[in-house]
């Protein structure tokens, strides 16, 4: 698919947009929290458990990560993120934690951008996750176009972020929605690595992981609300006073991370061939990534003691990056720091343990 050249210059220029927006300005959420803050671990004053020994590696969609973390998808297509994107695939690699990129729709219209992308080559072993929007597929986009960003990342899944918001107060935002479902189903069926479900900020629910689950999708990423307003960061790019009025209005849109974690893991009843044939029961086992909102290692034990899997960070880890390589592995390990301390001091010695150890008590 040949874009134009226009409008691949707006994409691109869009990246760059987000990048300094992000960085540069307020756009968190205001209001809306990310409802992790209604919970609370039971401390252990005796935990009979060596610090040492603590283990918080784990394994999603069969591959090993040194902790349960995820540095969610952020960027790509610029000079700029060209730089982000090693800094962060380096320190993924030492850690053994995955990395997702931020939208590849600019190397698909640019392909001379690709290798703002293309990170492999500094993280041989991680979970690498390639990333277009969902509703690209109602926009010419198809098999082809997905088997390539896969291919320029030799990624082990496709993220299709799902934005109906963000496409509506964004300029010339893509907000043909109609039919998506059916189309994501089909491509589920045919791209030859899992498709992870994203929402970018305000929020899954456990009524549409259902039917993204039924469509075949092999994992879904909450991204809740809480974090990074994208209604905010687009209202900061408004062309026009309706735009900015609409990002401002719904700067505090969404379902908290923590309400969609709950709800989609109480789905213990469903059950869906697509489950079956990927190994799993039902949707109370399928892979759950938290994030939005996360912002520390108490924040992702807590995500993972109420259901999810591993937890994906974005803001921290781009303002990391900006500054230095060195910058992003000090986070790193600040939050494998917080996780361990978590464990310990709740008598866990493992992220199983942990989910399933009922410590973490709901704040009435």
């Amino acid at each position: 698919m040949n874009a134009p050249t226009n409008i691949s210059a707006q994409t691109q220029n869009r990246k760059a947009d987000h990048i300094r927006i992000c960085l540069e300005e307020d756009v968190q959420c205001d209001r809306i929290t990310n409802g992790l803050e209604r919970y609370r671990f039971t401390h252990s004053c005796l935990p009979e458990l060596n610090y040492n020994d603590i283990d918080i590696s784990t394994t999603f969609l069969g591959k090993h990560l040194g902790a349960p973390l995820l540095i969610s998808s952020m960027t790509g297509g610029t000079e700029q993120a060209a730089i982000i994107n090693q800094r962060l695939a380096q320190v993924a690699q030492h850690y053994k934690i995955a990395m997702g990129v931020g939208s590849q729709r600019v190397a698909v219209e640019k392909p001379q951008v690709a290798d703002t992308f293309a990170v492999r080559k500094y993280a041989p072993d991680v979970l690498l996750l390639a990333n277009l929007g969902a509703v690209q597929l109602n926009y010419k986009y198809g098999l082809d176009e997905c088997l390539r960003v896969v291919d320029i990342l030799e990624a082990d899944a496709l993220i299709l972020h799902i934005n109906p918001l963000q496409e509506c107060i964004q300029p010339k935002g893509d907000t043909n929605f109609r039919g998506l479902l059916d189309k994501i189903s089909i491509l589920c069926s045919k791209l030859p690595v899992p498709v992870i479900a994203k929402e970018v900020g305000n929020g899954i629910s456990a009524a549409i992981a259902q039917k993204l689950l039924a469509a075949g999708v092999a994992a879904i990423d909450v991204a809740g609300a809480g974090g990074t307003s994208w209604a905010k960061v687009e209202s900061e790019r408004a062309e026009n006073p309706l735009q900015r009025r609409l990002g401002r209005t719904f700067a505090d849109w969404g379902l908290p991370t923590a309400e969609c974690i709950t709800t989609i893991r109480a789905m213990s009843t469903m059950v869906t061939e697509p489950c079956r044939s990927a190994g799993y029961a039902n949707a109370k086992d399928v892979p759950l990534i938290a994030s939005g909102g996360l912002r520390h290692g108490l924040d992702i034990a807590a995500a993972i003691a109420l259901g999810a899997d591993i937890a994906g960070l974005a803001m921290p880890f781009l303002q990391a990056a900006a500054i230095s390589e060195t910058a992003v592995a000090e986070l790193a390990e600040v939050l494998i720091a917080e996780i361990t301390t978590v464990l310990f001091c709740t008598g866990n010695a493992t992220l199983y343990q942990l989910k399933h150890s009922g410590c973490l008590q709901r704040i009435e």
